[in-house]
């Protein structure tokens, strides 16, 4: 197995098998695969599509690419919310920090820009003194003692998610659902979420929209 075989499989149409997805986001995770190759490859699954279990496949790899945050010895339900973006991505700002007054426990991992809209992120990080790049038990702590915690996506935390994320701002594959959703799932499962709302925008400029 190889990556161009992988690449000329999706570019052809054909499904890659749950083995072809690890052995690429293993390899693109390590290094072993290059920027350009992973390149191609998500631009033939922006291209050609996949299916509901290669999407899944994608997903559980790109969850397993680090550490798997285990929240429940807080013995408390872990709650999360995710948009799929495109339209301002204002909501998380003011609605979780609402939600984890009235008791509710957030734990939340956001991303970056992406395409033309600011990420959660970069808004987090014009507030003075906000940090998002807090290691993994400055987060749990958070969450144990304040009740809610948002931070940016860590090395440890779905890692090849991150590098897939930047790549496709870079290559003009935002726009994929298959991509999107593997993507927002792999965070959320990395994060020790146990109840998750899906914010699907919809509508001009939102990339839910322009890639139906």
């Amino acid at each position: 197995m190889t990556i161009l075989d992988i690449i000329e499989k999706k570019r052809d149409k054909k499904e890659l098998s749950k083995q072809e997805i690890e052995f690429f986001i293993k390899g693109y995770t390590k290094g072993e695969i290059t920027d350009y190759q992973a390149a191609a490859l998500t631009m033939a699954i922006f291209i050609q599509g996949m299916t509901e279990r290669e999407v899944t496949d994608l997903t559980l790899a790109m969850a397993y690419s680090g550490e798997i945050l285990d929240l429940t010895k807080l013995n408390k339900i872990i709650v999360d919310k995710h948009s799929t973006g495109g339209v301002g991505d204002k909501v998380s700002l003011i609605l979780l920090p609402l939600v984890a007054s009235l008791g509710v426990t957030i734990a939340k991992m956001s991303g970056r820009g992406l395409g033309f809209t600011g990420g959660t992120v970069d808004k987090l990080e014009a507030i003075p003194g906000y940090k998002t790049d807090i290691d993994i038990n400055k987060f749990v702590e958070n969450v144990e003692k304040i009740g809610i915690s948002m931070i940016s996506q860590t090395l440890n935390l779905a890692p090849a998610d991150k590098k897939l994320y930047a790549l496709r701002d870079t290559i003009s594959c935002v726009e994929s659902i298959p991509l999107i959703a593997s993507s927002i799932m792999s965070k959320k499962i990395a994060s020790g979420a146990q109840k998750i709302v899906i914010d699907v925008t919809v509508g001009n400029r939102s990339f839910y929209e322009k890639s139906t």
